[in-house]
């Protein structure tokens, strides 16, 4: 009896082809997974993008200079104008120990940005001032004691 190789000479190279393919076969399902179907995944966060709120109000420091003898005794006072952005402001100082507080506002139809601020001390005094923003942020004036005392303002840093 013959060999079933000898009757069909291509059956050794079919087998072999089979067998390669199986292993081969066999080798790429090794690198696959199974991902299961209507599985819930947990999502990433939301990411929100926040924008700051505009300021509702600036602080700029002044410099008041002394500008006459009366003036001279006190030296050069720091000032404070809180700036609510509509116009008007609260204007603060100290000077001798007397604290002064009020208002300071823009001259209304000024299109050179004149202001004024007037402030009403602890003690009975009072200051008045009256000054012009060069710009958004810096400015120069004058301002008075009601004991006389002149001084030159500087607004801004």
């Amino acid at each position: 009896m013959k060999s079933s190789a000898s009757i069909f000479p291509g059956l050794r190279l079919v087998r072999r082809l089979a067998l390669m393919g199986a292993v081969l076969g066999a080798t790429a399902l090794a690198g696959c997974y199974v991902v299961p179907v209507n599985q819930a995944y947990p999502s990433a966060p939301a990411s929100t993008v926040q924008i700051a709120p505009p300021p509702s109000s600036v602080t700029f420091t002044a410099r008041l200079y002394p500008a006459n003898d009366a003036a001279s005794a006190y030296g050069m006072v720091s000032a404070v104008v809180t700036n609510d952005l509509h116009g008007r402001g609260i204007f603060t100082t100290n000077i001798n120990g007397e604290s002064f507080s009020g208002e300071a506002t823009r001259v209304a139809g000024s299109s050179s940005r004149e202001g004024i601020a007037n402030g009403a001390g602890s003690r009975g005094s009072y200051i008045n001032c009256r000054y012009q923003m060069n710009s958004a942020t810096l400015g120069t004036g004058q301002c008075k004691l009601s004991n006389g005392a002149n001084f030159t303002m500087h607004v801004g840093s």
